[in-house]
């Protein structure tokens, strides 16, 4: 027999190599997480006369509201007039009102991009010349906040119970069919359909808040209710709910006539009678695993068809490959968990066989197999570059989930060594009668005593029997050192799950990056034909949010009065607020400064300062003293020709 579906695998291999190939080499740039590539006015920028719209240019399609873009005057008042709307492509605009006054006006963005993660930031250009403005807070509270928070725990216990009822529910049926009428893997199953099911209306309630005002006293609005409704991920969401009916029906069964049936097995009374018990169970089985099947795999599809894998970069690919993946880190983790329940417990009369154990084994191994498949396209499709590994948090996270899974599959390795060891010849269970003898109780003592005195005796024998073969079974050297194995990869599994949630909220590598390119024009170049220079330093007061990148546009970059604009940004591009910021130019060839510049603070991570002096042409030194709080502060500088 192998030798006639050996070839047949070999076909298939190369078959699945040669489409992978395929992929790779026809792949076409795109993303996932809408980024702001653009827009009109631009950041920054002075214009002599007031544009009659604003438009912004994203990385993919987005949903808006009826708020969705303000653009407020150095008063803090909105100017703009009218619905944003869709006006080409990944554009939107909203129109303003005539006759605005100079000064800068500040642009507040939030929008909902095509993963279902709400995207929110803010910008100013100024009409004839900059000024103060009073704008400090957009008011842009999506995703953040309280209402952030619980829904970012919402999200990890939604996987954690899909994982637990995926897992264990595979667990009973495909390595130990005798669980079904243990009461811990009965809690442990039920309880993650609860916490999922849950989790779900949880998460449901709280979307139209986190996509929006970020207010926990919006959580229950109806009218944002049926917003979200109407939505991607409200359609998702009460999908989910609707499977979890279903899985509930197949978790009554499971437990229900499915654990009779086992419970029966080996009491029928005539040949004839066990083969029929025999092939209803068998029966029984098979429906309830194509039944689980087709609700775990519908589960995964509610992700899959509203989050990353449903926009970017092949999506028709992407999906499917995202419910096996999700699939396979259910059979690991959950059925993981539901090990360690059986080796802690369950009880001595329904001892966990060896057998079970390793047919868990190969399933773990099957499910990383599958995982580290998946997990390589996911990982190509999300990041596009060697260098977002390290230059984008999406890529950081990658790496700890990688380093976690390493430590996964090492400790994997551990626990089938002391498989193996449980399966060999000298450490087999012990037989009933080794742990029965305290059945070996006289019978005369029996038949002298009442009915009521036997009974008493036999649930006696009972115990007695019931704590010897515990005893046994834990005084097992091999099954202790599984069960510690087991512990400290279900501990893992539990950061690695955190660390998975959080990279599901995070911007792909593959769009920080191209976002970034969008937008950023060359470093220590002239960015227009007027000669304006914009410089970008990233630096690290090596304090807590001491990461950032200080840009400095320089216009016209010529010997005299000079218009300077500084902005400060976090890592992930956000505007970034610090205690205090400085600017010296040095033209250290010709021993001229350092000149001091003082920027005023005009909005939030945006500074300016008008009349810079740049006495004569030259390479010219300009450090940016940046300090992020009391004593967190580092200067960095960058060489630039001016003039």
């Amino acid at each position: 027999m192998t030798r006639t579906i050996t070839p047949r695998l070999r076909t298939l291999v190369l078959l699945l190599l040669a489409v992978t190939g395929a992929l790779f080499a026809g792949a076409a740039p795109a993303s996932a997480h809408a980024a702001l590539t653009g827009s009109d006015p631009a950041q920054g920028v002075v214009v002599d006369r007031a544009p009659t719209q604003i438009s912004l240019t994203f990385s993919e399609q987005v949903a808006l509201g009826d708020g969705s873009l303000r653009v407020l005057d150095p008063k803090g008042k909105p100017v703009q007039s009218g619905k944003p709307a869709n006006v080409s492509g990944t554009t939107y605009a909203v129109r303003l009102r005539a006759g605005l006054a100079d000064g800068t006006y500040t642009v507040a963005y939030q929008v909902v991009s095509a993963d279902s993660h709400p995207v929110a930031g803010a910008y100013t250009f100024s009409i004839g010349a900059p000024s103060r403005t009073v704008v400090s807070d957009t008011g842009a509270g999506a995703g953040g906040g309280a209402v952030g928070g619980l829904y970012s725990f919402g999200r990890y216990l939604s996987y954690a119970g899909f994982i637990v009822l995926v897992g264990g529910a595979a667990f009973v049926l495909a390595c130990w069919r005798q669980g079904a009428g243990v009461r811990a893997l009965q809690r442990l199953v039920v309880g993650g359909w609860l916490t999922l099911t849950a989790a779900t209306l949880g998460l449901l309630l709280l979307r139209g808040s986190y996509t929006s005002s970020g207010e926990l006293g919006d959580v229950f609005d109806l009218d944002l209710l049926g917003q979200v409704l109407q939505t991607k991920t409200g359609a998702a969401l009460v999908s989910r709910l609707l499977l979890l009916a279903a899985a509930a029906l197949f978790v009554a069964v499971l437990f229900g006539a499915y654990a009779r049936r086992e419970d029966e097995e080996g009491t029928e009374g005539t040949e004839g009678t066990a083969e029929e018990a025999a092939a209803e169970r068998r029966d029984l089985g098979f429906g309830l695993a194509i039944g689980g099947i087709v609700v775990a795999a519908g589960l995964a599809a509610s992700w899959a068809m509203a989050e990353h894998a449903s926009t970017g970069l092949q999506p028709g690919i992407a999906m499917p490959v995202d419910i096996v993946h999700l699939l396979a880190v259910a059979c690991w983790f959950g059925g993981l968990t539901a090990l360690l329940v059986a080796l802690y417990r369950a009880p001595a009369d329904t001892p966990l066989g060896n057998g079970a154990v390793g047919r868990f084994s190969r399933l773990a191994f099957g499910s990383v197999l599958a995982l580290v498949g998946t997990g390589v396209y996911q990982s190509w499709r999300q990041l596009g570059s060697w260098s977002a590994f390290t230059d984008t948090r999406y890529g950081q996270l990658l790496l700890v989930k990688l380093g976690l899974v390493a430590v996964m599959v090492g400790l994997a390795w551990i626990s089938r060594r002391w498989t193996g060891r449980l399966a060999e010849p000298g450490a087999t269970e012990p037989e009933p009668e080794e742990v029965a003898v305290a059945a070996a109780v006289p019978t005369g003592v029996a038949t002298a005593e009442s009915g009521e005195r036997a009974a008493q005796l036999a649930r006696q024998r009972d115990a007695i029997d019931t704590a010897r073969r515990k005893r046994l079974r834990d005084a097992d050297p091999n099954r202790s050192g599984l069960r510690r194995s087991v512990l400290t990869e279900a501990a893992v599994a539990v950061v690695l799950l955190a660390v998975t949630t959080a990279l599901t909220q995070t911007e792909p590598g593959r769009t920080e990056q191209e976002a970034r390119a969008a937008s950023a024009p060359a470093t220590g170049s002239p960015a227009d034909s007027s000669g304006a220079l914009t410089l970008d330093m990233p630096f690290d007061t090596g304090g807590e949010n001491g990461k950032g990148l200080v840009r400095i546009d320089l216009d016209p970059a010529r010997v005299g009065a000079n218009e300077m604009h500084l902005y400060v940004q976090r890592p992930d591009g956000r505007p970034y607020d610090i205690p205090e910021v400085k600017v010296a130019l040095t033209l250290k060839a010709k021993k001229i400064g350092p000149l001091p510049v003082a920027p005023e603070h005009i909005t939030t991570g945006h500074w300016a300062s008008s009349g810079v002096q740049v006495p004569m042409a030259g390479d010219w030194e300009v450090a940016v003293t940046v300090r992020t709080s009391d004593i967190d502060q580092v200067t960095v500088s960058k060489n630039a020709q001016i003039g």
